[in-house]
């Protein structure tokens, strides 16, 4: 048993979906799963397993912020054997043509963290989506007649900046969106030589200062949780 996670082996599906908040995650398990099974509610960060269209698939909040998400993401990879790992989440839009409710997929994760600057010992690393998992998605999203857009999001370390006007950098350089999880997510993934991929919906616009409410973050997004099922 690992430290953060209260499940015996066999219990969670190789496919895993990550939502930030874990009531997100029984959310998708209530709606989506058939026959699902709670596998673990240690810290309060609820996972469960059951199976979609035949296939077993599991769901598991990590938290919010990259120290928080990167435990639960070790953990499920080495000690669980998951083999693929989806990031379902919430951002803000940092361009004007990005709406609320638009779906994203991020094709690579900037990051303002020094985790992996320690890591890299001061050297740069692109964490990038696989490119599989990708391609899959942005093929199941025009099946579905989703409108995705594809590109660069950035994960940040803090929410509340000082600084309002701070996302303008990277707004510049054409990333679309910030959230505060997928460069780990990216990260981890590539060491351990497993896919990943972050779908998000976006929640806020840091450009005209709209967001939803969190009943609507919580419950709104089941565009994001179909497309993820879609790839199990």
């Amino acid at each position: 048993m690992s430290v953060h996670i209260g499940a015996e082996r066999g219990e969670i599906a190789e496919t895993v979906l990550l939502p930030g908040d874990p009531r997100r995650a029984t959310f998708v398990a209530e709606e989506y799963l058939e026959g699902a099974t709670l596998f673990n509610e240690v810290r309060g960060m609820l996972g469960y397993t059951g199976t979609w269209q035949g296939t077993r698939v599991s769901v598991m909040g990590t938290g919010m912020g990259m120290p928080s998400h990167s435990i639960y993401v070790h953990e499920l990879i080495h000690e669980f054997g998951a083999k693929r790992l989806i990031r379902i989440g919430s951002c803000g839009a940092m361009q004007p043509e990005v709406q609320l409710h638009d779906l994203l997929l991020a094709m690579s994760a900037c990051f303002d963290s020094s985790l992996n600057s320690l890591r890299f010992q001061g050297m740069g690393f692109a964490p990038s989506a696989d490119f599989e998992l990708l391609s899959a998605a942005h093929a199941a999203a025009a099946e579905r007649g989703f409108a995705v857009r594809v590109g660069s999001i950035l994960s940040s370390d803090e929410f509340y900046n000082e600084d309002p006007e701070s996302y303008r950098l990277w707004a510049k350089y054409g990333v679309l969106a910030v959230e505060m999880e997928s460069a780990a997510l990216y990260t981890l993934a590539a060491r351990a030589g497993v896919q990943a991929l972050t779908i998000l919906t976006v929640s806020d616009s840091l450009v005209r200062g709209e967001a939803l409410s969190s009943a609507e973050r919580e419950r709104g997004f089941s565009r994001m949780a179909e497309l993820a099922l879609s790839l199990a």
